[in-house]
Formats: structure tokens, C-alpha cells, sequence
């Protein structure tokens, strides 16, 4: 038995060598690791894991006064002058970039789709840090080992930049049987990707209404021929989870680590108060006596009873699963009633003002889940459309609608000058910021392209918190 035994296997070996042996060499050599086709969609959807970084802050939230520090105030008195955006280069940019220049595998959804949602998502992110920073590595950035000192590039290079990819995915996108894997925020649905795509086109531009107005409203214009949003279900809202790794920022800080650091600031709860204001109940829960209370802004000293005396950041927006509002419909109806009044688009105060009572009443549904109250609010002398007061009223209402979004509404305040805000007292030499500087590390790792950077301020300045972006012309 043992000799035939032995006989079986040589003779099946000799078929399995003589048959399959080719079969078998091709596998051994394919590394499992290293696919020949990337998964864009899983590389997308990694990006999109850091969106809600972009508005839920510890930072960016004191910059626009949305929220007061009863404990630790350094944040709101502005201690920290250089902040690191390495991360968003080896995180979400990396991996938008490997969708970009990679083979990527159609039955994920069509191969334009996820090239056009990369770009969307690339040229929102590069926004949101050059508005933050200004000058930014971005044509000789995500080369990997082949250029580790990249230059900066201009700000007004980066909008540019990102129009042209906007531009790109708008064109690029194929709507029938268009859906893509893994999407986490829109899941796969590219019609929402494009009027995304298109809403932060618009906004975009309206952020050069000081600096460049002519560029600003072609492109304004050409991005509300592609179509932006549409109804508050296109909102990009990040979808916080019901696990410790993708919940919502604010229920960590709160429920998971007991931190009640944050109450709403006395100068939007001075605002809203008065005015009866329909979101105000959903922004803060009422203190120990049951009123809504703001507390002081950038106290040089905190006061640990002011936890039971103040608004604490209202329940409804930190679950484990609220989530973050990051580009919304109501913010494009702010835009475009702004461009109808300074005449980007027609109408003139007619436009305006349909435009301004929508994005309240807009903005009021996103909040509350209702509109109920949005008339009554509406009624209101000091909130009724003014031709003569419109484009301070429509800061102010932006101001109050893009509440937690922190370097959104700090963004607005530096264009437009509204709400009239006053520094934390003492800090900062008593002005508002109106950039971050760059991490530390620059200026040793790529230094003379962090010098030029900063010798390129284009109103002049160093490398801290009060030199002037591009677009924040005096």
C-alpha cells in the first residue's frame, strides 16, 4: 500500500506540473497588495473620512465667535499662531491624487465619475486650506519622494486651479446608470456630486468679490448655468456614525470625555435672542434657571461656574450621530441674493430679497426640521429686507446659518466685515486673526520656499495671525 501511495503522488504531480503549471506561476506572481487597478472609490471614500475635520474645531469656531470657552481659553484668546496642514497632504489629498493619476476599475461606477468627485473633492479641500494659510504647495505638491520641498503657489493660483478642476468635473461627469461604490456622504448619487460640485464653484467665486469682482461673477455665473443645489437634501452633511471612530466631534468632547468647554458666545446669543430666533433652542440648551444665556468671549480668566450660568452647545448637535453641515443650499441662496444685490446676476433687489427670505426660511428647515416660525421671524423689522442695509443683513443671516462651520463663517466675516465682532480683550494685540501660520516644521524642512511664501504676503506682513489673504483686500 505504501509504494502505491507514493506512485499516486508523483503521478498527480506530473499532471498538476504538466496541466496547470502555467496557471499557477501567473498567481505566485501577482502581489495581492499591490492591485493593478486602484479602488477609487475606496480611496474617495477614505478622503472623505477627514471632511467633517473641516468644520468640527476646537479652533475655527472661536474665530467667527459661534463659541465661548468656559474652560482652557486659550483657543478663544487665539494662543495658537502656526497650525500643521501635513496631514491633509498624506491624508485626504494623497489618496485623491492616487485616484487621479492611477488605473482605476469601472465596475466601482463609471471610471469619469470618480475622476470628476476626486477633483470636486480635491479643489474643496485645497479652498478650505488656502483660505486658511494663503500661499500653498499645490503645483509641485503630492510628487511623493520625487520633490519632498515644493513651492508655494499664490493664492489667486489655487482658486484658479481649483475653478479649472470644478470646471473639469462638471464636464467630465456622466449622469445615466452614474453611480459609484463606497460614497460615503452622497452614496454614489453623482447628481448630487454635480450640483456639489457646481455650489462650490459659486461660492468660490463670491469670495473675490473684493479682490478680482469681474472674475468673480464669470464664474459665479458659469457655475449657476451648471447647476447647484437645488433642496436641503443636497446638502453635503457628513453622516456621523454610532462608533467611537466616526462619531460626531462635539459628543466626544462632551458626552465620551465630560468635557462641557463650550457654550455659546454672548455675541450670537445677543443677536439671536432678541429676534426670538426659531434655531437658537437647537444652537444652545438653556442654563440651571431656564434661559438662554451667551457667555463672555475670550475670557482671560475662566470661571468654572459659568457651566451652570451659561448655553452650553445645544444637545441636538452633539449625538453620537449628528451630522456636520459642511456646503448647504441655504448658503447658495445667500450667495446668490448677495450677487443679485451687487448685480452679478439679474434682478436687482427683487432677486435679492426672494433669494434672502428663502435661504432663512432654508436655513431655519435645516436646523429645526421645520419651517414653522420662519414667517413670524421674517416679519421682523430688524430682519425684513432692507435695499439699504441688504448686504449687511444677508452677512449677518450667513453668519447665524453657518453656525459650528467655524472657517466658513470666519471666511465670510473676513470678506464682508459682518457681524461687527471685537477681539478677546488683550489678545492677539486686540485684533480677530485673519489667517493661521504655517507649521513650524516649514522652515527648516522646505525653507526657502516658506521664505519666498511669506515674502509673497500680497498686502505685505509676516507669518502669523493678522497678514492679509489675496482675496481680504483692505
Amino acid at each position: 500500500m505504501k509504494k502505491i501511495f507514493i506512485h499516486n503522488c508523483l503521478l498527480l504531480s506530473v499532471i498538476l506540473l504538466s496541466s496547470n503549471c502555467k496557471k499557477f506561476s501567473q498567481s505566485i506572481t501577482t502581489d495581492p497588495n499591490n492591485p493593478t487597478k486602484a479602488s477609487g472609490t475606496q480611496l474617495i471614500a477614505n478622503a472623505e473620512l477627514t471632511l467633517p475635520t473641516l468644520s468640527s474645531s476646537p479652533y475655527g469656531v472661536h474665530y467667527p465667535q459661534y463659541l465661548s470657552n468656559t474652560s482652557f481659553t486659550d483657543n478663544s484668546r487665539y494662543t495658537t499662531v502656526n497650525f500643521n496642514f501635513y496631514s491633509f497632504y498624506t491624508g485626504p489629498l494623497n489618496d485623491l491624487e492616487n485616484v487621479l493619476q492611477t488605473q482605476l476599475d469601472a465596475n466601482q461606477g463609471p471610471i469619469a465619475n470618480q475622476i470628476a468627485v476626486a477633483k470636486i473633492l480635491k479643489a474643496y479641500f485645497f479652498w478650505h486650506m488656502t483660505d486658511r494659510w494663503g500661499p500653498l504647495p499645490y503645483t509641485e505638491a503630492l510628487k511623493g519622494n520625487a520633490h519632498f520641498t515644493p513651492k508655494y503657489d499664490s493664492q489667486q493660483t489655487i482658486y484658479t486651479a481649483g475653478f479649472k478642476l470644478l470646471d473639469e468635473a462638471n464636464a467630465g461627469i456622466v449622469a445615466t446608470n452614474g453611480t459609484i461604490k463606497n460614497d460615503i456622504v452622497y452614496n454614489g448619487d453623482i447628481t448630487k456630486w454635480k450640483k456639489l460640485g457646481n455650489t462650490i464653484h459659486m461660492l468660490m467665486a463670491l469670495r473675490l468679490s473684493k479682490v478680482d469682482p469681474a472674475t468673480g461673477n464669470h464664474e459665479f455665473n458659469k457655475a449657476l448655468t451648471n447647476g447647484i443645489m437645488t433642496a436641503n437634501s443636497d446638502n453635503l452633511a457628513y453622516p456621523s456614525a454610532a462608533d467611537p471612530n466616526n462619531e460626531n466631534y462635539w459628543y466626544t468632547s462632551f458626552t465620551r470625555l465630560g468635557r462641557n468647554w463650550f457654550a455659546l458666545s454672548k455675541p450670537l446669543v445677543d443677536y439671536m435672542l432678541p429676534l426670538n430666533d426659531p434655531r437658537l433652542p437647537v444652537f444652545g440648551d438653556k442654563n440651571s434657571t431656564g434661559n438662554y444665556v451667551g457667555l463672555e468671549y475670550g475670557k482671560a480668566v475662566p470661571n468654572s461656574n459659568d457651566i451652570n450660568n451659561v448655553s452650553l452647545l445645544g444637545s441636538p448637535l452633539r449625538q453620537q450621530t449628528s451630522p456636520v453641515y459642511l456646503v448647504t443650499y441655504a448658503q447658495a441662496l445667500f450667495a446668490m441674493a448677495e450677487a443679485a444685490k451687487l448685480g452679478w446676476i439679474g434682478g436687482g433687489d427683487v432677486t435679492a430679497k426672494n433669494n434672502y427670505e428663502l435661504a432663512v426660511q432654508t436655513s431655519i428647515a435645516q436646523w429645526t426640521g421645520s419651517t414653522a416660525g420662519a414667517a413670524a421671524y421674517l416679519a421682523q423689522s430688524q430682519i425684513q429686507y432692507n435695499p439699504a442695509t441688504a448686504i449687511m443683513q444677508i452677512a449677518y443671516q450667513r453668519w447665524v446659518h453657518l453656525f459650528l462651520h467655524g472657517y466658513e463663517g470666519w471666511a465670510e466675516w473676513r470678506r464682508t466685515g459682518y457681524p461687527v465682532l471685537v477681539a478677546a480683550p488683550g489678545a492677539n494685540g486686540d485684533h480677530i486673526p485673519r489667517r493661521e501660520g504655517y507649521p513650524t516644521q516649514e522652515q527648516t524642512n522646505n525653507t526657502s520656499n516658506y521664505q519666498a511664501a511669506v515674502a509673497s504676503f500680497p498686502y505685505g506682513g509676516a507669518d502669523d495671525l493678522n497678514t492679509r489673504l489675496w482675496w481680504d483686500k483692505p
